[in-house]
């Protein structure tokens, strides 16, 4: 084996080439470093991924969902359901404008938002749902949106790990009411930091601009009271370089995922649900019987792995009820915090380090 195949292969590896490197350098020598032309070109570009939506570039994907809640109008006594099977900030952004999250259960083959669940949980002060296409795993947004049209609902898609997946050739995004993106170093694309919002609304999309720059479309002519979420131009430009590639990394990640799908054996390898394209920001794997044991052998072997998410959200200490988890009933969720494995799926894997991965999961599985 070579050198490289014999490296140890970490969970993640962002990519930063000479592209990006260099588009950071044209921005910071033009001097137009904040809220440029470079960021409304990225609009623009990505509004291509989201069928022609308005694209609003602010910066972060937790700030994405945060400004969103806010143009929406929710706050306290509003109810927002999402799943406790997620990143912590998809909850945080609800409490966060003083909303109430409401957690609901999980489809145990996606490992997103169950239709089933929402159903029930829906009540006279619910105004929103909020789906997480985890792992780049479209949620079931035709019954979701179908229930959301039912109830009046708005729908904010946490698309925050799901950049170019879709659903019945519809892209994430495009669905809800908005659509919210992260551009984290270790996304399938990122811009080093920053975040998208996505929407169908004009409207919507003016008062997203407005809230991400203190209130103002026109320089002190402020309009409403808001925030300082804006993107840099010197972000935006990496942003548009990783976009570019982001096509063909996205099949390198299903090639790659296709490659485990058929050597690994020894353990529940990711199921995709019919007339969906999943973008595996996260190949994930479940492990019922000694999941950290297993992690720790492919530590042993120089395989990276990651558990997303040890504890599910309602189980943080922000969300406990007088100390306790509160009222929620999570089986799915509790079980798939107990078993999820991410193994490693970058676009710059070897096969001989697919391979490795592979063999070492069988045999850790089953020693």
């Amino acid at each position: 084996m070579s050198g490289l195949e014999n490296e140890a292969i970490p969970p993640a590896r962002p990519i930063i080439g000479e592209a990006e490197i260099e588009a950071a350098v044209r921005v910071l020598r033009s001097g137009m470093v904040v809220q440029g032309p470079e960021v409304a070109a990225f609009e623009q570009e990505f509004g291509e991924l989201v069928a022609g939506r308005h694209c609003v570039a602010v910066n972060s994907g937790t700030s994405a969902l945060q400004l969103t809640l806010m143009a929406l109008g929710f706050g306290p006594g509003d109810e927002i359901i999402v799943p406790s099977f997620s990143f912590a900030a998809s909850a945080n952004a609800i409490r966060l404008v003083g909303a109430v999250p409401v957690f609901v259960d999980i489809e145990p083959a996606s490992f997103c938002l169950a239709p089933g669940a929402v159903a029930a949980a829906i009540t006279p002060k619910t105004v929103g749902i909020m789906p997480v296409h985890l792992y780049g795993h479209p949620a079931a947004m035709d019954q979701i949106m179908a229930l959301a049209d039912q109830h009046s609902l708005a729908v904010i898609e946490d698309a925050a790990q799901a950049h170019g997946a879709a659903l019945g050739g519809a892209p994430v995004g495009a669905f809800g009411t908005a659509g919210c993106f992260s551009f984290y170093p270790t996304k399938n694309m990122h811009s080093l930091e920053g975040g998208m919002i996505t929407t169908a609304d004009a409207g919507l999309a003016r008062t997203l601009r407005l809230l991400r720059n203190q209130g103002m479309e026109q320089r002190y002519a402020n309009e409403i009271v808001g925030a300082n979420m804006r993107m840099t131009d010197v972000a935006a430009a990496i942003g548009r370089e990783q976009l570019k590639q982001l096509p063909g990394w996205t099949k390198q990640r299903q090639a790659n995922a296709a490659f485990l799908d058929g050597a690994i054996t020894a353990v529940t390898t990711p199921s995709v649900a019919g007339g969906a394209e999943h973008v595996y920001h996260q190949y994930t794997v479940r492990v019922p019987q000694d999941r950290d044991g297993l992690q720790a052998f492919l530590r042993e072997r120089g395989v990276g792995s990651a558990v997303y998410y040890p504890t599910p959200i309602h189980r943080l200490l922000p969300y406990l009820v007088d100390g306790q988890p509160g009222p929620w009933d999570l089986p799915e969720t509790e079980k798939a915090a107990r078993e999820v494995l991410s193994l490693p799926i970058f676009p710059s894997l070897t096969e001989g380090q697919l391979r490795r991965i592979a063999d070492a999961v069988n045999e850790g599985a089953t020693r």
